[in-house]
């Protein structure tokens, strides 16, 4: 049991990454608790938020959090936020004569925004956009803290935002500390003009003004840490801000060297007017960075809904009880968000937490950097029934579906895995079936949640490690979170045992159960080795050569690929399963 507060710092890079990390945040924000009467929840928000107190002398809770995006995609979000605003000083104006303002109008607000501003400011919503007050908040016995977490949480108004949100800032629901966005000045957000579009374009970033921001916005949160266990970063992948994710990670490897660095590689199913040139480009800096990241990281993990991460992947990864847009980033980050909340739980756990260290040291022995993830978005369990049941119903293949663009081998090879189910809240871990009764199937006679999951997953992959981390409470979904659910789906996110009649009106879904597992094993060799082949089937001078014009070199960028080849050989086994090394020669290639 441990319940020291070992702090993460998480960075957002890039405009797909921010997307995910407000779906994220949103998640995290919504589940904490302002009632002192209610018992310490399992997961410590005090990892990833931070207490401070503005001007004023109010405390606030804010994410411990550095968030960089380009110029013109923020929209209504002030960069230095509004919680610490030290209002206008009348003295700062010194000049006498006459005035001529031209004030340009803030671009308009959607209507979850506009009710957040009065929310915000004690103002009351109409009462008909609330829950009826049969649905309590709140436990009956403890104290009701009415805050505008609790108020979100019983709002009922149908807030369809997927016409009106542009940038992530039009969902966003948290305030930020003033030293959390950096805007990358030198690049557009939109137009044709001065885009962030290659690899080298990125790492040529991290230097004078946007390095000295960096800086100090690192230092600020770090040193008010008693005891940093790492950094979370969310980089996209598909653009330059791969290039600035492979400097950042190397100055956070350099600089903090003993503390985990844990990158999640983010790629949206599809971009906004793309055309095959920017596709080619798109993969090669999704190439580059995978190499260049997982250098500088102690793990490095791509998150993507595409079907692959080529030119012409396969179709994007379907849930059975999703119903949703996957080219709407609104929609594919939401998934993502709830599948990393899941993900990033062994770190944040109140007890029995793993560093992120061990996390990573667990994954990836003999220079195998990067891992896999899947998910199981959500979890399909049935209302009032039990795990052995849920487990038992998903037959002779396992939940969850690939959320990194890699396909599992199916033949039970595997190094090693961490495995989360979270959100069983008021749901059997174990059967209970009357003394006598002949059990259904070998889980139903197991004694623990635990022993279920590790006899089922095991079953699976029988000589894998395993490491198992089971939390009751769920993510909670309140506005503005997309309700991409289906109709069979009751408002806890289980399996409803009727399917509701067609035109019925679904249940707003408030939470969901979700599993989700980290991986290192022989699928990644395929998956790698793609990324190989493909970058080095034509010569880039000829084909794209402007994507090197502002680096790498044509030599660095050769010897990212043979990094690539070697790192795709350390996933590689003969047909005993005996590991080859990196090192071996390549007769039979």
């Amino acid at each position: 049991m441990s319940s020291v507060c070992r702090e993460v710092v998480t960075l957002q890079l890039g405009h797909y990454s921010n997307f995910v990390g407000t779906h994220w945040w949103n998640l995290q924000d919504a589940s904490l608790s302002y009632d002192p009467e209610l018992p310490p929840g399992e997961i410590q928000s005090d990892v990833v938020f931070r207490e401070g107190q503005t001007l004023s002398g109010h405390v606030t809770y804010t994410p411990r959090l550095i968030a960089v995006d380009l110029k013109g995609s923020l929209r209504t979000l002030r960069q230095e936020g509004s919680l610490y605003d030290p209002g206008k000083d009348p003295s700062a104006v010194t000049w006498e004569g006459s005035l001529m303002t031209h004030k340009e109008s803030p671009p308009a607000k959607n209507c979850f925004l506009k009710d957040l501003d009065k929310l915000d400011k004690g103002e009351i919503l109409a009462e008909a956009d609330f829950l009826p007050s049969s649905q309590p908040h709140c436990s009956a016995d403890s104290m009701s803290v009415d805050t505008v977490n609790s108020r979100l949480e019983r709002i009922r108004k149908g807030y369809r935002l997927e016409g009106s949100v542009k940038v992530w800032s039009d969902f966003l629901r948290i305030h930020l500390h003033p030293r959390t966005i950096s805007v990358v000045h030198q690049y557009n957000h939109d137009g044709e003009a001065h885009r962030l579009e290659a690899f080298g374009q990125g790492e040529t970033l991290l230097q004078g003004s946007v390095l000295e921001d960096l800086e100090d916005k690192l230092h600020f949160f770090i040193e008010e840490c008693d005891y940093l266990q790492g950094f979370q970063v969310l980089c996209d992948l598909a653009d330059g801000f791969a290039g600035l994710g492979s400097k950042v990670t190397e100055m956070l490897q350099d600089s903090y060297g003993g503390r985990g660095i844990l990158t999640w590689g983010l790629a949206p199913v599809s971009h906004p007017d793309s055309t095959p040139m920017k596709d080619l480009y798109h993969q090669l800096n999704c190439t580059l960075g995978t190499v260049q990241m997982a250098n500088h990281s102690s793990f490095f993990c791509p998150l993507t809904l595409r079907g692959g991460l080529s030119r012409r992947p396969s179709s994007p990864v379907a849930f059975p009880h999703l119903n949703l847009d996957p080219s709407l980033w609104y929609h594919s980050s939401s998934v993502l968000a709830l599948a990393l909340d899941a993900l990033t739980v062994p770190y944040r756990l109140r007890n029995n937490n793993v560093p992120m260290w061990q996390v990573a040291d667990a994954l990836t022995m003999s220079g195998r950097k990067v891992v896999a993830a899947y998910g199981a978005v959500p979890f399909p369990m049935m209302q009032s029934s039990s795990l052995p049941d849920a487990l038992s119903a998903c037959a002779d293949s396992l939940p969850w579906k690939p959320l990194s663009a890699c396909s599992e081998p199916g033949d039970g090879r595997c190094y090693s895995q961490f495995a989360t189910l979270r959100g069983f809240e008021g749901q059997r871990l174990i059967s209970s079936l009357a003394p006598g009764t002949q059990p259904p199937s070998p889980l139903h006679s197991l004694h623990s949640g635990e022993d279920v999951m590790s006899s089922y997953i095991s079953s699976f992959y029988p000589t894998a490690p395993l490491a198992l981390h089971l939390v009751s409470t769920p993510s909670k979904l309140t506005p503005p979170f997309p309700q991409i659910f289906s109709q069979d789906l009751c408002a806890q996110g289980f399996l409803q045992s009727q399917t509701p009649p067609p035109g019925s009106l679904a249940p707003v879904v408030s939470s969901v159960p979700v599993m989700t597992s980290l991986q290192s094993g022989p699928a990644l060799d395929p998956w790698l080795s793609e990324l190989h082949r493909v970058a080095s089937a034509f010569d880039i001078r000829r084909v794209a050569p402007s994507f090197l014009s502002q680096g790498p070199e044509m030599a660095d960028y050769q010897e990212a690929l043979e990094q690539l080849r070697l790192l795709a050989r350390c996933y590689r086994d003969d047909s005993s399963g005996v590991m080859r090394s990196s090192s071996s020669e390549d007769d039979d290639d």
